[in-house]
């Protein structure tokens, strides 16, 4: 019997009724034969990983641009900790942490260069708007692999769309995702913030601390303690009441104490800059994007080919190709 065979075997025997399994998939968008070693679902986290997308999160700002420091979350750093958690509340409940990892893995990767500030500037300027939940549906459907896609089954495809608070993934795994992605970026956030002294601990509210706890480790052990009580043995994953309002309420304090700090935002004009000037370049210069990216042009027009390309920039890809288009370069004789 193929290990393949019997991994899904297990699936039905070990994990819970409601948890996705590999062998029920919706399927991909182009059949493919299926891999003698791995479930559908470990095949899509392993795409994923192996993607140029992925490895260009390391270099893209989470919240602080251009710190000074090697210990500050990127967007990758953020992935791999969604990842983290994502998959011990799966394993917790019963649900295929396979799945889990893939959705958690590729929920970013259509992330902009410098942080939520690229993705404002696009949404701005693009007529259907832009959001990176979206983008990164379109980079696994139709960006990734020289242009074809990376072909993930339906259920991938479905959780990473809707990884956002106002998402209703179809399967638990994928809501596992969307709760796992608060938890890491709070908690983390309030790390980064501390560490670039944006942010006194003692200064959280004191009404989430009491609920959540008063470290990083006991706010992300709590969080996921009190969705795994209140969604084991339920077709739901869910927050207590009580853990969700201070959630929210930390939330809202990181906005107003960090989110919108001079220190971490100091450098967000001259980004935003920076997108607007490339996305005009581009809108008029389509022809230089590379074949990738042309391929969809008749498709999809000219603004959103070069909002794509922009939206897979990194940060210091960005900067370097401004600086060809827009800076004076010296020259000899």
């Amino acid at each position: 019997m193929m290990m393949r065979t019997q991994q899904e075997k297990m699936e039905f025997e070990l994990l819970a009724p409601y948890a996705a399994k590999s062998a029920l998939s919706r399927g991909r968008e182009r059949t493919i034969s299926p891999c003698e070693l791995r479930t559908d679902f470990q095949r899509d986290r392993d795409r994923i990983i192996h993607c140029k997308s992925f490895r260009r999160l390391k270099y893209k700002t989470q919240v602080f641009l251009s710190p000074e420091g090697d210990h500050y979350r990127t967007r990758l750093t953020h992935t791999l900790e969604v990842a983290q958690i994502a998959r011990t509340i799966s394993r917790a409940l019963r649900l295929n942490e396979d799945l889990t990892e893939a959705i958690a893995l590729g929920h970013d990767l259509g992330h902009t260069p410098f942080g939520h500030i690229g993705e404002t500037v696009l949404a701005a300027v693009l007529p259907g708007g832009f959001e990176h939940n979206r983008q990164s549906l379109r980079v696994v459907e139709k960006l990734e692999n020289e242009g074809e896609g990376l072909n993930l089954t339906w259920e991938v495809r479905d959780g990473i769309v809707n990884h956002k608070r106002d998402g209703r993934a179809a399967t638990l795994e994928g809501r596992v995702v969307s709760y796992a992605d608060r938890i890491a970026y709070i908690n983390h956030d309030i790390d980064d913030a501390v560490r670039a002294r944006v942010l006194r601990e003692e200064e959280l509210p004191q009404s989430c601390v009491r609920v959540l706890g008063d470290s990083h480790g006991r706010r992300i052990n709590n969080m996921i303690l009190d969705i795994v009580c209140h969604s084991d043995g339920e077709n739901a994953v869910r927050m207590s009441l009580e853990f969700e309002g201070a959630m929210a309420e930390l939330r809202d304090f990181m906005f107003r104490r960090v989110y919108t700090d001079p220190l971490a935002k100091k450098e967000e004009g001259k980004a935003r800059g920076v997108v607007e000037k490339l996305f005009e370049y581009y809108c008029k210069h389509v022809s230089t994007l590379p074949p990738e990216f042309l391929r969809h042009l008749e498709e999809d027009g000219e603004k959103v080919v070069a909002a794509d390309y922009i939206a897979c920039m990194t940060d210091r890809f960005a900067v370097r190709r401004y600086e060809q288009l827009f800076v004076p370069q010296s020259w000899s004789i």
